[in-house]
């Protein structure tokens, strides 16, 4: 099986590829989905993880066989920049990689100011690279109860700016949407230094999605983004939860904000 590969479903909306370095995560969010997808229970994946085995070699052969000219997304499972046994080193050696192949890299991470261990990596790639964070919550202890082991919220605020003011292209993700006002008070407070915005919901949690007004969320979060001059991406669930909200195409397009190399 491929080491970067196609995701599926919802995920495929973030990255036409993938590639997960770790297994497991100490971020432990409350509504993380990785455990169902890679069937293992809490207790197995919420560990400190190790790289993948093989993984650095892998990557190498794979990319000297067939060298990718789509983005490829770090990652869907785990974190590239979570609490890992090596300290993040294998990101850095994938990056490099990645690099020598001329191939477009998405990093998402929850891990904050970790990241910027990278950040001479990161300008190696120029205009080819581009790093995001989750953004879910405007206070620490929201952020504690549902994302325990992750960076604080202006950390990774303060982390996304730091990579745009060094000409870094940053992106946020905002799913799960678990209270809605924080986070049209996150978007309010990042449009400085945000380049793309990619907008969810929560689904499937508890019910609380049911709870939530979707199309009153995201007409506002619409109002703050367009003049702003904003690059948005609309994810289907939520176009689906606000179905009479008008959109402009590129705000629908999965493929339209990532970053190439050709």
């Amino acid at each position: 099986m491929p080491v970067i590969y196609e995701p599926r479903g919802k995920a495929r909306e973030y990255s036409p590829l993938a590639l997960n370095l770790y297994m497991g995560c100490t971020h432990k969010c409350v509504y993380c989905y990785a455990p169902t997808c890679i069937k293992r229970n809490n207790n197995m994946y919420f560990q400190k993880p190790y790289p993948r085995k093989g993984i650095i070699e892998n990557l190498k052969k794979e990319l000297s066989r067939d060298k990718p000219t789509s983005q490829v997304l770090l990652s869907f499972i785990g974190d590239p920049y979570g609490d890992t046994y090596d300290n993040n080193e294998v990101t850095r050696q994938a990056l490099e990689i990645l690099h020598q192949f001329k191939t477009p890299v998405a990093i998402l991470t929850k891990g904050g100011r970790k990241c910027l261990k990278d950040i001479e990596a990161y300008r190696s790639f120029d205009d080819h690279i581009q790093i995001g964070a989750t953004l879910t919550f405007d206070n620490n202890n929201d952020s504690l109860k549902w994302e325990p082991g992750a960076a604080m919220p202006d950390d990774r605020l303060e982390t996304l700016k730091t990579l745009h003011d060094e000409g870094i292209r940053t992106f946020a993700s905002f799913e799960p949407v678990i209270n809605p006002v924080q986070s049209l008070n996150l978007i309010r407070k990042s449009l400085e230094f945000i380049d793309v915005y990619k907008i969810g919901k929560i689904n499937n949690f508890q019910g609380l999605d049911k709870t939530i007004e979707w199309k009153e969320f995201l007409l506002e979060a619409l109002n703050i983004l367009r003049p702003a001059g904003k690059q948005v991406y609309i994810k289907h669930d939520l176009r689906k939860a606000a179905a009479d909200v008008k959109l402009y195409e590129n705000e629908v397009l999965p493929d339209e904000h990532n970053v190439t190399w050709t």
